[in-house]
């Protein structure tokens, strides 16, 4: 396995999963309470410490990767559809219909094919 992967790896995934969740609830959260709909100037302020979490992210992802920076985009890009079909089935009781299966296991395999490729 690549020399750094083991220690990098992990970090940036859980960074990645924290920024889209916090994400998540900042665009999201107008829809499940009247706070988030009326504080929009609070909300995008959170925008900076969230842009930290992506920096830390994609850092760690391009060490984890040997200096790569494709590898690390696409577990940030699946991460953030894996995070948004759980949290909109969690929080808001979407289903997740057959095309939303479908981009999931695809979400899934590019993680696998970026961690063993």
């Amino acid at each position: 396995m690549r020399k750094y992967f083991m220690d990098y790896f992990f970090l940036c995934i859980l960074l990645f999963t924290v920024g889209q969740v916090l994400v998540w609830f900042q665009l999201n959260g107008q829809f499940i309470n009247e706070w988030f709909k009326n504080n929009t100037l609070i909300l995008s302020l959170l925008g900076v410490p969230i842009s930290y979490i992506y920096i830390y992210a994609t850092k760690y992802g391009v060490k984890s990767f040997d200096g790569l920076l494709w590898p690390q985009r696409f577990l940030g890009f699946s991460i953030g559809i894996i995070i948004f079909a759980l949290m909109s089935h969690y929080v808001m009781n979407e289903t997740l219909n057959t095309k939303t299966m479908l981009s999931l296991g695809l979400s899934f395999l590019i993680i696998l094919v970026q961690i063993l490729m």
